[in-house]
């Protein structure tokens, strides 16, 4: 059995609140397992605990309870950070530097040998889209230039997983789609993406599996097709029909003198299936 690129076992963080010792839950309990080389969607609303996750993934945090591990070593490891590559929700860079030497710094301090720096720069930016930009410094840069060369410094020492959260907040429809574009290249070239955004409808199209949580626990997990699949529900393709015939389509599709074509499972959308898991723990809190 393949060993699972992210695997999270009973993850529990709990923050002290005033002077009184009391404490607030932010994760309860979160298990969850990535595969290699899947896109993996980690979703919920605002304070459900996916930045947290994502912290403890990344060693930025240390769980009160429970374990992690990347590829089978522990998060927050050395081995482990080495594996990752990481886009935080709002990336602050010096915007005095060019795209170019914001990322020799980024490949220097992760580690990338003086021999191959300069190629690692430049096969990123050409991968980002950003080399005829490289040289312009970031104060001239768009929002999604911005995001994209914050991809860029996430991927300059080549690592197996990217754990990218929201990526494309704030930037148009042609920089969102350029940027979904280059999370596609990266799981043909093998990545493992763990990918957390509020744009449902761009997660449902890229993303392989996904897991809803809220209150920091787990509310469903699994592939995106076999989530959104409704049971017993099916889709017909029907041809051939004239007026009077779709009409008939309810007496029977024979008898009406079309011809079936197609049979499929019925399928709802991602934010169908995301506003039924939250309203169902929310209505159970209570």
């Amino acid at each position: 059995m393949a060993e699972a690129a992210i695997r999270i076992e009973g993850f529990v963080k709990d923050y002290p609140v005033g002077i009184r010792g009391k404490r607030v839950r932010a994760i309860d309990g979160l298990s969850l397992e990535v595969g290699a080389n899947q896109i993996y969607g980690l979703l919920g609303p605002n304070g459900s605990g996916k930045s947290t996750t994502i912290k403890l993934l990344l060693g930025l945090l240390r769980p009160s309870s429970g374990v992690g591990t990347i590829f089978g070593k522990p998060a927050g490891s050395l081995a482990a950070r080495q594996a990752l590559g990481y886009l935080p929700e709002s990336p602050y860079f010096y915007r005095y530097l060019s795209g170019r030497e914001l990322l020799r710094y980024f490949a220097r301090v992760s580690g990338v040998a003086r021999a191959t720096r300069e190629e690692r720069v430049v096969a990123v930016l050409e991968r980002v889209g950003l080399s005829a930009a490289a040289d312009r410094r970031l104060s001239t840069y768009s929002k999604g230039m911005l995001q994209r060369i914050g991809l860029a410094q996430a991927l300059v020492h080549d690592p197996q997983i990217l754990i990218l959260d929201e990526p494309t907040a704030g930037v148009d429809p042609e920089g969102t789609a350029a940027i979904a574009a280059i999370i596609r290249d990266l799981k043909e070239r093998g990545k493992t993406i763990l990918l957390s955004s509020h744009l449902l409808s761009q997660m449902e199209d890229l993303c392989d599996h996904i897991a809803i949580i809220n209150r920091g626990r787990l509310l469903c997990e699994g592939a995106v097709e076999d989530l959104l699949q409704l049971k017993g529900a099916e889709s017909y393709l029907v041809e051939g029909l004239d007026a009077s015939g779709q009409a008939a389509v309810k007496a029977g599709i024979s008898a009406a003198g079309g011809s079936l074509k197609q049979v499929t499972p019925a399928r709802r959308g991602l934010e169908h299936l995301f506003s039924e898991a939250i309203q169902a723990e929310e209505g159970g809190a209570e």
